[in-house]
């Protein structure tokens, strides 16, 4: 299974044995086969982007591999890195970026591992030091427009990180206007809007005891 947002909408590509009685039944969801010719996902891409109103999109084939190297041709990948920063007292680093909440990552540099990328975005965007990365915990897709026809799809690793309650600064230059340590509990009932990815990754977060160790 692949897993990309488009405009917040799931788009999943499954291979055909992967489909099931629960898919074809979700009330919302588009599922359909693949033809084989990417003008076939580009329809539903669209509909995605122009926020149709459904829950989401299945397209599956008995090639996986081949629907989803079609899929990837439609876009521009680039990679970036970020974490889900604790401290002592269990509280996590939110950031408000854009109107949206948000955790600190930013783009690989070229020969720069995920890692490292993933501890200096979070030390940039936020102004903590002192980090500890523990594991990897996932990685989130979503796509976005630079221009008509441009389109990019952003794949972001991200890893659990531990540190001390300290001071944050948020990065104005990447229109950061605030970052907070905040518990779960708060997060989930005072911050809106959240991307949908993030709350992807947080539940990925919340059983990371079943994510290998790096």
């Amino acid at each position: 299974m692949y897993k990309i947002y488009i405009n917040e909408i799931p788009f999943i590509l499954k291979s055909s044995e992967e489909v099931s009685q629960e898919d074809l039944k979700s009330e919302g969801m588009i599922v359909a086969r693949y033809t084989g010719k990417t003008k076939h996902i580009l329809n539903f891409v669209d509909l995605c982007e122009k926020g149709g109103k459904i829950n989401g999109v299945i397209l599956y084939h008995d090639d996986f591999l081949k629907l989803k190297t079609d899929f990837k041709s439609l876009f521009t990948t680039i990679t970036a890195a970020g974490g889900i920063v604790v401290n002592e007292f269990d509280e996590i680093l939110f950031i408000l970026r854009r109107g949206f909440w948000d955790l600190p990552k930013g783009k690989i540099e070229p020969k720069e591992t995920k890692k490292a990328a993933a501890v200096r975005e979070v030390q940039e965007e936020t102004g903590i030091s002192d980090i500890t990365l523990i594991k990897k915990i996932g990685i989130t897709r979503h796509t976005f427009k630079i221009k008509p026809g441009s389109r990019i799809l952003k794949k972001s690793y991200w890893y659990l990180m531990t540190t001390k309650k300290q001071r944050l600064k948020p990065q104005k230059a990447e229109d950061i206007v605030k970052a907070e340590w905040l518990t779960l509990d708060t997060f989930y009932k005072t911050c809106s809007p959240v991307y949908k990815n993030i709350y992807q990754i947080l539940e990925a977060y919340k059983t990371a005891s079943k994510v290998v160790e790096i």
